[in-house]
Formats: C-alpha cells, structure tokens, sequence
C-alpha cells in the first residue's frame, strides 16, 4: 500500500502538497480533462457517459461544466476496485477501505441511470450484497476491508480497545452507517424494482439493522458496543468507552457522528431523524421487494418510536428564543446547537427526505446552521459555509455549500453556491473534503470522491429543474 493510500483522514494538505498530487496544474492548460485515461478508468458507465455529454451542454460556464465532467464520475473512474452480481467493493478515495456511509452515497448520483446501463445496475446490486455481509460481520463497524479475513491496515485503528473482528477496517458506531446501506437498497428498488439483491441474506442484515438500533436504545443495559482510542484529540475515543451518560428516552444512541468525530451528547438528533426515514424505507423493502410481513412491521414499530421521542425531546431554544432541531441532546435536558458539514447533518435532513424543505422547524434550523449561532460556520475572505471538527478551524466543507443548494428554494442562494464551489477547488478540476476560508489553496484530501458525487448530482438535478441557472451562469 502506498504511502500516500495511507494518509491519515484528519491530514491537512497544505497547498504545495495538495498541487504536489496533480503536478503542474498551475501551468496546464485550462479545462483539460483531469480523469484517468479511458484505459485506466476502474469502471465505465455509457449511460454514465451520455449523462456527461447531454448535461456538459447546459452549463453555460466553461469552468463549472469542467468541474462537472470530473468529478461526477469520479467514483466509477477511481474507486471501483470490484464490480460483480454479487460483491462490488466501493473505496472513499485515497482511503482503502468500504465505508457503508461513502459508498452508498458515491454510488446515489447514478441511480437513476441504472435502467440504461444494465452493468451500472450490477455494480450496484454487488455493493447492496456487500453491505449485507459486512453489516453481518459486524453492525457496528462503519468500514471494512476488501478482504473479509483481513486485519485493518488502517495505522489510526491498530490499536483501538474495541472488538475488532477479521474484515473490519475501523469500528466506530454511527447510526448513519446502517441509514445509509438501507436508502441505497431502497433506492435501487425505486429505480429498478428489481428484487434479485433482496435475498436471505439481506434480510438477515435488515435484521441486524433493527437489532443493533434497538440494542443502541439501551433502555435495560448499555449494549454490546464500547470504543476507546489512545489519540491526542478527544473527537476520537468515547468517555468510559460508552460515551456520556444517558436518560433512556427511545432515541437510539450513536458514539459517532457522520464525520467519523465523537458525539458530545450520544442522541445525535440528524442520526435519529435518518433513522427514522430508513426504517419507514426498510419497511417499503420488506414489503414489497421481499416480503417480510414481521420484519417491515417491526421497522414501523420502530420509526414510529423514534420519531415520537424526537418530537419530545428533539428540539431546544436558542439564546434569542427560537426553536430549532438541537444538534445533540443527552435525554437530561442538555442539549448542543451546532452543524457539521457531514451528512446526516442538520442543514442536509430536507436533501435525504427527513424534512419536508418547507417546514418551518427546519427552515429556522438551516437558517442558524448557516449562520453566526452555529460553532462551526466560518465567513472567510474566499469563502463562507459550514466546517466542522473533523478537519477543525477555518476550514469550510463545499459539501455543506452543496447541500445548501441542494435545498435551496430561491435562484440567488444556488448561485452563490455554484459561484463558490467552482472558485475554491485551487484550479484542480475537483471538489475536496475542506479548503482554508481565507486561501482555497489549502485544502484536504484531494481524491474524496463522496464530495465529488455530491457536486456532480446537484448539477444534473439543476440540469433537469432549474436549467436556466446552468445556461445563464457566469
């Protein structure tokens, strides 16, 4: 493994590194493709490549409609390290490892393609089967090798004081994780309803699912899970190896947030309202791609739970009396006002379907999230959007501007978006993790394709509802 797959995921490129990746890009001519040699690409989609071809004529901005062309297929060009009926193996980037969360949403953007590509469909289906068994190997783990007997090579999680078991590349309990392998199987039963990835195995995955969520409720005992780690930032290990203590409300407990840092409080409230989308997915998948009567009425049983304590328990008063979703709360009445930029993030519950974008709750939330009252937005001299501590100070995440425009309803705030993220990806082509407020110069992990997918889908979806925004950019 190269030094450079190793990099730890809190590294902070400065910008020569960063350039140092992508030689002479200051000097290259612009706009020139910056995707790997058709020879050299690890997947190719025609359906994916049409898509390219017919949106790239819309955008109106020769710079935007470059950005575009790269990084929308970023994940099929770089990431694909296997693609079969049933095993396809999904890496983050410059990571190499399976993360349920990444993977799923790297392969989102293509999903409503899978009816022409017939290939792209087995791609997805091989992953779905993945997830299934990894989820199988252990619930709790959010990454995993590509090989199943393997120890983690992952330097940061040798050592960790959990239960780590053969497969497992790192084993941090994110509630999102399990969300997010639940919406790819149900949006390929959306697009398809094709129920060959819906087999006995999946079902005993789904199973798993809800016995770890209701295992992460800890109304009897704390559960089978506890993580420490030996680290110089307290974002990575949990108090006690629990996290802090609880009253047992019916939310379900989450040691990690979507960003791979440590909850403050373990009610992680964008969490639970994910949770509760899926499991009403998980329930459609149960009852009509394999139907499972006891196992789609449990994940109502359940959804209907969480969502009766996130109404009771969800939401808190800011300073200047408004109410809002809370970020965490911890079931005693503590309760944290902030946003990461990772999604399931308070800013991003209308892009995954947990909000209606209309609600007035949510409204107000984006509205502090996106503002002066969240900890961790940054307004810089290049730049203003939501970061978080994963990365740390000053440093925005474009997905947080991607997400904004996502849910946007008005033209300017998506321009605004475009504007920015098209002029903070320092002239490389793509979109990174984060970029220093002041110098986009300075930015981190230059191959993360999650982000990559994200932008390219927030073009297309404008291709296809708002074309004059892309026609008429500038």
């Amino acid at each position: 493994m190269s030094d450079f797959a190793m990099l730890e995921r809190r590294t902070i490129l400065a910008g020569g590194l960063a350039l140092a990746a992508a030689p002479a890009l200051a000097t290259a001519p612009r706009f020139v493709s910056r995707r790997p040699a058709i020879g050299d690409r690890r997947f190719v989609s025609p359906a994916v490549e049409r898509a390219i071809g017919h949106v790239s004529q819309r955008i109106g901005d020769a710079k935007l409609a470059w950005m575009f062309a790269n990084a929308w297929p970023n994940t099929l060009d770089t990431t694909v390290l296997a693609a079969g009926e049933t095993d396809s193996f999904v890496i983050t980037g410059d990571i190499p490892c399976l993360w349920l969360r990444d993977s799923a949403a790297q392969m989102a953007p293509y999903l409503p393609l899978l009816r022409k590509d017939p290939r792209l469909a087995m791609l997805v289906r091989g992953l779905i089967a993945r997830h299934a068994r990894s989820i199988l190997i252990d619930p709790y783990a959010n990454a995993f090798m590509q090989d199943s007997a393997a120890r983690t090579t992952l330097s940061w999680a040798l050592h960790d004081d959990t239960e780590m078991k053969p497969g497992v590349a790192e084993r941090k309990w994110e509630v999102d994780s399990l969300c997010y392998a639940i919406r790819l199987a149900h949006g390929y039963w959306q697009a398809t309803r094709d129920p060959r990835p819906f087999d006995s195995t999946w079902t005993a995955a789904a199973q798993a699912i809800l016995r770890t969520f209701r295992e992460q409720q800890r109304k009897g005992s704390d559960g089978p899970y506890r993580f420490r780690r030996s680290a110089p930032e307290p974002t990575e290990t949990l108090l006690g190896g629990y996290g802090r203590p609880t009253r047992r409300i019916g939310l379900i407990h989450s040691g990690f947030r979507p960003s791979d840092d440590a909850c403050d409080y373990p009610f992680l409230i964008p969490a639970n309202l994910f949770a509760v989308t899926a499991l009403r997915e998980l329930a459609v998948l149960a009852r009509d791609a394999r139907p499972e009567p006891a196992l789609a009425a449990a994940a109502i049983a359940l959804a209907d739970e969480v969502a009766a304590a996130l109404q009771a328990y969800g939401t808190m008063r800011l300073p200047d009396g408004r109410t809002v979703w809370a970020y965490e709360v911890d079931g005693y009445g503590n309760a944290s006002f902030m946003d990461d930029a990772n999604v399931p993030s308070l800013s991003g519950l209308a892009h995954l379907g947990c909000v209606d974008d209309r609600d007035p709750l949510w409204r107000a939330t984006a509205a502090a999230a996106w503002s002066g009252d969240n900890p961790w937005f940054f307004r810089g001299r290049a730049a203003e959007g939501i970061g978080g501590p994963h990365v740390g100070r000053r440093y925005i995440w474009p997905m947080s501007l991607i997400v904004r425009a996502l849910s946007a309803s008005d033209d300017a705030t998506v321009r605004a978006c475009l504007r920015l993220l098209r002029d903070t990806d320092a002239d490389t082509g793509f979109v990174h993790e984060a970029f220093d407020m002041d110098d986009p110069a300075k930015f981190t992990r230059p191959w993360f394709a999650w982000a990559n997918g994200l932008f390219g889908e927030l073009i297309v979806r404008l291709a296809e509802a708002r074309p004059h925004l892309l026609e008429s950019f500038v």
